[in-house]
């Protein structure tokens, strides 16, 4: 059953019913009103009744001017004990009409009888004689003018609520009609955009009506989906470069092993030389896919939201030991750490290091050799912040975006990554988001990439960090 056809079978009953109670309190006030005027009258007549039944006043009973009520009233005298007295009917003329009495009658107290002699309604009062002689007066005056007109009210009243009726359930269909109108757009332009395009939004949408407002929920709705849509196709699209690139970079060991494991294969009788060469590049080989996988296995478990340890972890400490790394694997290159103050954050230690140790291997890859390379930290706000400077080629600023994707390499002269496998920027995104923190690139004033680290400091750092003027402490090597 429709909304439309459900608004009405509940609306039309309602007016039907408060029609018909205004009908019967009209009727039933205009009957009361109209019979108490009867009840005064008969009341005021039973004096010259009485007098005009004992024949005291205007000349007898049935006189040509002895009816001052309306005509045809009935009037009758008894005695105490029930017997006639008199009874007559006042008309101006001759009249057989009389109401029809019932056989016990009752005192001091109005009723409806019937009549005779072409009347059909009484109105009746029987009480006490007024001149207190302790006879009983029935005076019945005709209300069939009265029957009539509440007939007639009564006709009228059916016919004007049945044709109110009529209009009002017509005016509320097509009212109701009009009012869901939009609805009905809102619903077919809803499924138009689900089944086709999520761009296009329904109309009304405001805060001003219900319906508008509701236009508006929907709009809110399917922003929220065209917007999960896209994430998801890009996360599809994402996952689909992922696994060809993981797939790229796998093969490329897996067909060097192969490749030297056929050589060995097909020359069983090879130098010894050969032969330790094969196997020193199949070990390499083999390193080299074991650290793409450990790789590709941390990324999938901080993807899937797996806790870190969370212990205190001094950054100063973690700051010298990547500038020692550093110096080992490079001697000649001239690397500065700058701390301005001694910063504790709550995190993974081996993460953290993870993290220094991909910025300076990045810094240390893809710049020139001799160019110096810097390492600060600081704090700002209650942050803690890590900034890693070379003085290299620097980044595009169009690739500044997309550096920390997966196996995503800025030139084609990087790209060799001399032996790397695109995921250590990726790895520096993972672990610095998995510690509510943010990583970022800049342009390094005179050129060159500037990475920079920001993590939560831990409470006894936010404690120790105020107003107190920086220390710096520099560490350097120029071999």
């Amino acid at each position: 059953m429709s909304l439309r056809l459900r608004l009405l079978i509940a609306l039309a009953p309602l007016f039907i019913i408060g029609l018909a109670v205004a009908d019967i309190a009209t009727y039933s006030a205009l009957r009361s009103s109209l019979l108490s005027g009867v009840d005064t009258q008969i009341q005021a007549s039973m004096g010259p009744v009485e007098r005009l039944l004992e024949g005291s006043a205007f000349g007898g009973p049935g006189g040509p001017d002895t009816n001052p009520f309306p005509q045809d009233t009935y009037g009758a005298l008894y005695d105490p004990s029930g017997r006639l007295l008199s009874a007559h009917t006042f008309s101006f003329y001759a009249t057989s009409a009389r109401p029809m009495l019932p056989s016990a009658l009752t005192l001091n107290k109005f009723s409806d009888v019937s009549g005779t002699g072409g009347i059909n309604s009484y109105r009746m009062y029987v009480g006490p004689a007024v001149d207190g002689s302790g006879n009983v007066l029935l005076v019945a005056v005709p209300v069939d003018s009265i029957n009539a007109t509440l007939n007639n009210l009564l006709l009228l009243e059916l016919g004007i609520s049945g044709a109110i009726t009529v209009i009002v359930v017509l005016a509320t269909w097509l009212l109701v009609r009009r009012g869901l109108r939009p609805l009905e757009r809102m619903a077919s332009t809803a499924r138009t955009i689900v089944a086709s395009d999520l761009g296009r939004r329904v109309e009304p949408s405001s805060e001003t009506t219900e319906v508008g407002r509701l236009g508006l929920a929907l709009n809110t709705m399917l922003s929220q989906l065209e917007a999960a849509f896209s994430e998801r196709q890009r996360n599809e699209q994402r996952l689909r470069h992922f696994i060809s690139d993981a797939s790229h970079e796998l093969r490329t060991p897996l067909t060097s092993m192969q490749g030297y494991a056929e050589l060995l294969q097909r020359a069983p009788d090879m130098d010894r030389g050969d032969m330790l060469l094969a196997m020193r590049r199949m070990e390499e080989e083999t390193k080299r896919m074991s650290v793409l996988v450990d790789d590709l296995l941390l990324l999938a478990r901080l993807d899937q939201g797996r806790p870190l340890e969370r212990t205190s972890v001094d950054l100063e400490a973690l700051v010298r030991d990547a500038v020692a790394d550093a110096h080992v694997i490079a001697p000649d290159r001239p690397i500065t750490a700058r701390v301005s103050a001694p910063l504790v954050v709550t995190g993974d230690d081996m993460r953290l290091r993870q993290v220094l140790g991909n910025l300076m291997r990045n810094a240390l890859v893809h710049t020139p050799a001799g160019s110096p390379i810097e390492i600060e930290l600081l704090t700002e706000g209650d942050r803690a912040v890590i900034d890693v400077i070379d003085h290299g080629p620097g980044v595009p600023p169009e690739q500044a975006e997309r550096i920390f994707e997966r196996f995503h390499r800025v030139e084609v002269d990087r790209a060799g990554d001399r032996g790397g496998s695109g995921l250590g920027l990726s790895i520096v995104a993972a672990v610095v988001a998995a510690h509510h923190g943010k990583v970022g690139v800049a342009p390094t004033p005179g050129g060159g990439a500037t990475f920079r680290v920001q993590l939560p400091l831990a409470a006894k750092s936010l404690a120790a960090v105020g107003p107190a003027p920086a220390i710096v402490a520099e560490t350097s090597s120029n071999s």
